[in-house]
């Protein structure tokens, strides 16, 4: 994509974020779900069957048609593809890239193939159109956590997978150079130095690696976390050692469902995705105390691999609107998987949901010491078993810990048995996410 278009992009990206009001957003939304819809139906056998005889008027007829999660994407993805792709072929491909640890280049000269394994270890196939990802200087500078005023900027971009979307970013004044999460931590402070690198973008388990030696990174502008939920603690702890700005980014296989504005709230991308959340008796939810049980969202931007009402497994929590002037909804905080959610009985011997958000507070708050941490717990059981990595392991952080959650779970009426080892514990390898909360049946 030229330079002239890329800056027009930018421009309309930032109009909608800054100065859409809520009807606009609205009246947006509607008209391009409906687009996708109606190109869907006439591209895509699958949809076009699942919506047959279904009304499709506006946003509420919008509400009611059928949902799709991951599995049904893999069952159907030769018939929900819109560009005849084959899914043994495209697996292959992704596969073979995986194995040769080459991820550069497009399918078919066509396409940006991402592999996704999932927690679950279920693997994803994520298409984008080439179009799209030569979009990208233009979106990362708008909804990327990069400004202009941050330019020239030298990214160092951390992630245990690479892709040819991500390469793409490259462009005048913004350079991005690529590390493996597996890459030693001394290569890494190497890297930032020799490199002169100015914005750090890693997930927060990858941060922590880097804390002991964060007195030696000099010179950046700001760090940018993505992959992973960041916590409000780390946030401010991480900000203290690196002396910047930490932005966080809702980037998901499905596509970059909140970006930071310019204030540092993260806002959901409302004319990129259309999300969808719904309370726990299937309202939907507008407020930012209601509980979110549920959350849909429809990519309005990839026609090639159209994901309409995409049943998502991560949960997230709203927040008050942002003074940075975006009507966009602001999420407060992300609060994770919903297979990750604590099911513990109560004295009564009813089943209570306990969020990861809020068991990661009390361990994080119960002291500095503590530098990583995963939880292990059966469901419907009230067994927790804590592995820590500490800084510091005093004798008396096992006593502490034990104490901090046995009194915060009994503010809710719940006892449990809890154990609590200290470990090193390694980042992810491969294609696997870093998992704090381990929830077996």
């Amino acid at each position: 994509m030229g330079i002239f278009k890329l800056i027009s992009l930018y421009k309309t990206l930032e109009r909608h974020l800054y100065h859409f009001s809520n009807e606009e957003i609205r009246l947006y939304q509607e008209e391009e779900v409906l687009r996708l819809v109606r190109f869907a139906k006439e591209k895509s056998p699958f949809y076009r069957d699942l919506y047959q005889g279904l009304p499709l008027e506006n946003l509420e007829d919008f509400r009611h048609l059928p949902t799709i999660n991951k599995s049904t994407m893999m069952k159907y993805f030769d018939t929900i593809n819109t560009a005849d792709l084959k899914k043994e072929d495209v697996m292959a491909y992704a596969l073979e890239k995986e194995l040769n640890k080459d991820y550069l280049g497009y399918y078919q000269d066509k396409f940006v193939v991402g592999l996704s394994s999932g927690t679950s270890g279920n693997k994803g196939l994520y298409v984008t159109p080439k179009e799209l990802t030569t979009q990208l200087p233009a979106a990362f500078l708008s909804r990327g956590g990069v400004r202009t005023s941050d330019l020239p900027a030298r990214i160092l971009f951390m992630l245990r997978v690479f892709s040819q979307g991500f390469s793409d970013i490259n462009a005048p004044f913004l350079k991005l150079k690529y590390l493996h999460t597996m890459t030693p931590v001394a290569d890494i402070v190497l890297a930032i130095k020799k490199q002169r690198i100015n914005i750090l973008m890693a997930p927060p388990s990858l941060l922590r690696v880097l804390l002991p030696f964060a007195s030696e990174i000099h010179g950046l502008k700001k760090v940018i976390t993505y992959a992973e939920v960041l916590e409000k603690e780390e946030k401010e702890r991480f900000a203290l050692a690196f002396h910047c700005p930490v932005l966080e980014i809702y980037q998901a296989s499905e596509g970059q469902l909140g970006s930071p504005c310019k204030n540092g709230q993260l806002h959901i991308n409302e004319d990129m995705i259309y999300v969808e959340l719904y309370d726990e008796k299937g309202n939907l939810v507008h407020d930012t105390k209601t509980p979110i049980h549920r959350m849909i969202v429809t990519n309005l931007v990839n026609q090639v691999q159209p994901l309409i009402r995409y049943e998502m497994n991560d949960l997230i929590a709203l927040g008050e609107p942002c003074s940075c002037g975006s009507s966009f909804r602001v999420i407060d905080h992300i609060i994770g998987r919903h297979d990750d959610v604590l099911l513990l009985k109560d004295k009564k011997g009813l089943e209570r949901s306990v969020f990861p958000d809020l068991v990661s507070r009390w361990i994080m708050t119960t002291s500095d010491a503590i530098r990583e941490y995963r939880v292990f717990h059966k469901q419907h059981t009230n067994d927790l078993k804590i592995e820590v990595e500490s800084l510091n392991q005093a004798i008396d952080l096992k006593d502490k810990l034990i104490k901090r959650l046995h009194d915060e779970f009994l503010f809710y009426g719940i006892e449990f048995n809890v154990e609590v080892v200290y470990g090193k514990i390694a980042l992810a390898e491969g294609n696997l996410k870093f998992k704090r909360f381990i929830v077996t049946e």
